[in-house]
């Protein structure tokens, strides 16, 4: 995974390796838990999914075609039936989390200051962003708007309260971003990592936002002290440390990315690689394979150098509330 830093590499390749942790392929959404009901299917014609590349350097490659790339479909290759490139107009949600262990050590400051620069990197005459707030449910704090100054000034009422629902809050906010018209759509969650009462776990979410193709990106806000080193910890309620893997499982599963940062520099850095990268995704539109439930994915370009995101596969079939 590409970072503009190194210490960003090390805190996502340090996630990727952890015991235990699975590949998306492995896992298919709908059998996670025993909880069928929160999975999405994908079109049962075509499916569309979006895909942003980086070379060695972690640049954005922005110059290539549809013979570049290869989609495999369960191990099948599939050809692809509709491409789009190029800078696109941006449908950014942010939710942000306002639950009581942000008041610890400065990161709701963290989590406020991320959003404004969020803003600031978005253009006025296209984009369009929504805020949204979570701490035991989640709220629509400003409605999609192209005015972000609207959302910068929005109140928090000045303090972080309540327990967290962290995964249920991305699985519903992700449902309202993919509505947006704009091709490219994004979900950010500003949040500390620590999650206390959801009713799914992060792979069932990830599943949502996977057949709904949202990517989520994740940025981590957490203090200085917990930063040391590169290590991808934060500290729950209860102070006992602990990684947050499941995090970066969700953002990479469902083609988004995953950032920890503690001081302004990695704030910019992370939201500067965001939009960038989701200005310029490429826009990918094959047949849907014709078996009934998970399909795992694989998208690749013929340059083995070359790093692409995107999600990590669809369900195929009647979904589950038809079955």
């Amino acid at each position: 995974m590409v970072c503009p830093s190194r210490v960003l590499v090390l805190l996502v390749a340090s996630v990727s390796m952890l015991p235990g942790v699975v590949r998306a392929q492995d896992l298919p959404p709908e059998r996670v838990g025993g909880v069928p009901s929160v999975v999405f299917k994908a079109s049962v014609d075509v499916v569309t999914l979006t895909a942003a590349v980086r070379d060695q350097s972690g640049q954005v490659v922005r110059d290539l075609g549809r013979a570049d790339f290869e989609v495999l479909d369960t191990g099948v290759a599939r050809g692809i039936s509709d491409f789009h490139a190029g800078d696109a107009p941006i449908s950014l949600g942010v939710l942000l989390d306002i639950s009581g262990s942000m008041a610890v050590g400065g990161n709701i400051d963290r989590a406020r200051s991320a959003v404004g620069v969020a803003m600031g990197m978005l253009s006025g005459a296209d984009d369009e962003a929504a805020l949204y707030t979570f701490d035991a449910t989640l709220q629509e704090a400003v409605a999609f708007t192209r005015n972000f100054d609207t959302v910068r000034r929005v109140s928090l009422d000045g303090e972080p309260w309540g327990t967290t629902s962290l995964y249920d809050a991305i699985g519903a906010a992700a449902k309202h971003v993919a509505e947006r018209a704009n091709r490219h759509r994004a979900l950010l969650v500003i949040t500390d990592g620590v999650d206390t009462v959801s009713r799914f776990s992060a792979a069932e979410i990830s599943g949502v936002s996977s057949a709904i193709d949202v990517p989520v990106y994740v940025l981590t806000v957490v203090m200085p002290l917990d930063h040391r080193g590169g290590e991808p910890t934060v500290l729950e309620v209860d102070g006992v440390r602990s990684d947050v893997g499941t995090l970066a499982d969700l953002s990479r599963w469902t083609g988004g990315d995953l950032k920890v940062a503690s001081v302004p520099e990695h704030i910019d850095g992370a939201i500067r690689t965001l939009l960038v990268e989701l200005r310029y995704q490429y826009l990918i539109t094959f047949e849907s394979g014709a078996a009934p439930g998970w399909h795992p994915l694989e998208v690749r370009t013929h340059d083995n150098t070359l790093t692409v995101h995107a999600r990590s596969g669809y369900i195929s079939g009647p979904s589950a509330s038809d079955r």
